[in-house]
C-alpha cells in the first residue's frame, strides 16, 4: 500500500518491450517518482487514458505491434491524454528519427544508451513546466466557469427585471398575458424573416433578436401610469382620454430611463425595450405618437412591435369585440402598409402569414381568462 508520502509523488509511466530496459528505468526513478510500466504500446495508451493517468511518459519507439511514433500520435490527438508530456527514449539515433518524434508532439528525445543524470534532469524538467501548465489550464478552466457562471446570473436578473416589470403592467391592463406572449412570439418570427433582407441584415443579428424577444413584453409598461378609468375603459376614448391614453409610450420610456439613472449607468439590454415601449405607436408616415416620426426615423424595433401589436389586437378576442377572421385581419394589415407599416415588413409578414395563425392559435386566450380578466377590470372600475 502506498503511503501518503509516496500518493504525492509524480507517476512515470515507462513503455518499452525490453525488460531489462524497464526494470533500468524503474531502478533510476523509483526514488522520486511513482513508476508504472507498460510492455506494449496498447497498454500505454490504456494507462494513459484511465480515471488515473500518468504524469509523463518515456516511450521507446521500437516495440512490436504499435511503435512508439503511432502511440505518441495516439496521445497527442485525443484531447483527454494531449497535455501529458512524452519523451522518447531510444536507440534510433539519426537526425530524421529525432525530427519525426518532435514533430508528431514528443517533448523531448533521448537516445540510448541513456545518462541518468540527463534522464532525471529531463525528467524534472518536463514535470515542473506540465506543473505550471496545469495550473494555468486549470485557472483558464476556473475563470471560464466563473464566467459563465456570471453571465447566467446576469442573463437571470435581466429576465427577472423585465418579467417583473411586464407583470406589473399586466395586472393593470385589460388584456391578458398571452397577448405579451404573442406579440413577442411574432417579434421574433418576423425578424428572423427579414434578417437576411438588404435593409435589416446588419442590425438583426442573432443577439439582437434575442434582446428583441426578451424586450417586446415591455411594450405597454407606461400603461401603469394610466388612470384606470381611461386604461379600463371598454367603449371608444373622449374628449382630452385618448391623449391622455397616449402618454402611455412616454411614461414607459421614462420608466426605464429612471430606473438606469438610479443605478448610474445605461443599461443595455434595456435600450430595445425603451424604443419599443416609446415609439411602437408611430407610424410610417408620421401621423403616428409621441413624436410623428417617419419611415426609417422610426427604430427598427418600434416597426416590428407596431405589426406584432396591430396584427394581435385585430385576431384576438375580448369581451367587448369579436376576433376578426385571419384573412380580414390580413387585408387591414396589407392596406397599411407604407401608411401605418412599413411595407417591406408586412411583404414579409405575407410570407409568413401562417406562421403568425399558429402563433396566434398556440397561445390564444381560453374564456375563462377573458372572463376573469373582465371581472377584474369591472371591479376596478367600481371600486
Amino acid at each position: 500500500m502506498n503511503t501518503p508520502h509516496e500518493t504525492l509523488k509524480p507517476v512515470i509511466l515507462v513503455v518499452d518491450d525490453t525488460p531489462d530496459n524497464l526494470a533500468l528505468m524503474r531502478d533510476l526513478l523509483k526514488d522520486n517518482y511513482r513508476v508504472r510500466v507498460a510492455r506494449d504500446g496498447e497498454k500505454a495508451l490504456q494507462i494513459a487514458a484511465s480515471s488515473s493517468p500518468p504524469d509523463l511518459i518515456l516511450l521507446d519507439i521500437m516495440m512490436p505491434g504499435l511503435d512508439g511514433y503511432e502511440v505518441c500520435r495516439r496521445l497527442k490527438s485525443d484531447p483527454a491524454t494531449s497535455a501529458i508530456p512524452v519523451i522518447f527514449l531510444t536507440a534510433k539515433v539519426e537526425q530524421e528519427d529525432e525530427r519525426k518524434g518532435l514533430e508528431l508532439g514528443a517533448a523531448d528525445y533521448i537516445t540510448k544508451p541513456i545518462s541518468p543524470a540527463v534522464v532525471l534532469a529531463r525528467v524534472k524538467n518536463y514535470l515542473a513546466l506540465k506543473s505550471v501548465s496545469d495550473y494555468l489550464r486549470d485557472q483558464n478552466a476556473f475563470l471560464e466557469l466563473e464566467v459563465a457562471r456570471r453571465t447566467r446570473e446576469v442573463t437571470a436578473i435581466q429576465d427577472v427585471t423585465i418579467l417583473a416589470m411586464t407583470s406589473l403592467a399586466e395586472t393593470r391592463d385589460a388584456e391578458t398575458g398571452n397577448h405579451i406572449r404573442r406579440t413577442q412570439h411574432f417579434v421574433k418570427a418576423l425578424a428572423e424573416q427579414l434578417r437576411n433582407r438588404p435593409r435589416f441584415r446588419a442590425f438583426l443579428t442573432d443577439a439582437n433578436i434575442h434582446t428583441l424577444f426578451k424586450s417586446a413584453p415591455m411594450h405597454d409598461i407606461g400603461k401603469i401610469g394610466i388612470p384606470d378609468r381611461i386604461l379600463l375603459k371598454p367603449g371608444r376614448f373622449e374628449g382630452t382620454e385618448f391623449e391622455i391614453m397616449k402618454t402611455h409610450t412616454t411614461l414607459g420610456r421614462d420608466a426605464i430611463q429612471n430606473a438606469e439613472r438610479a443605478l448610474g449607468t445605461d443599461v443595455s439590454f434595456l435600450t430595445f425595450a425603451k424604443d419599443i415601449a416609446f415609439s411602437h405607436q408611430e407610424k410610417w408616415d408620421g401621423s403616428g405618437y409621441p413624436q410623428g416620426l417617419v419611415g426609417d426615423d422610426i427604430p427598427i424595433v418600434a416597426r416590428l412591435m407596431a405589426v406584432a401589436d396591430v396584427y394581435d389586437a385585430l385576431t384576438s378576442r375580448r369581451v367587448y369585440k369579436a376576433a376578426m377572421p385571419h384573412e380580414e385581419a390580413m387585408a387591414l394589415m396589407l392596406d397599411g402598409s407604407g401608411k401605418h407599416f412599413d411595407g417591406e415588413m408586412i411583404d414579409a409578414l405575407v410570407e409568413i402569414q401562417e406562421e403568425f395563425r399558429g402563433i396566434a392559435a398556440r397561445f390564444a386566450d381560453s374564456e375563462v381568462e377573458i372572463t376573469r380578466k373582465h371581472e377584474s377590470v369591472v371591479l376596478a372600475l367600481h371600486s
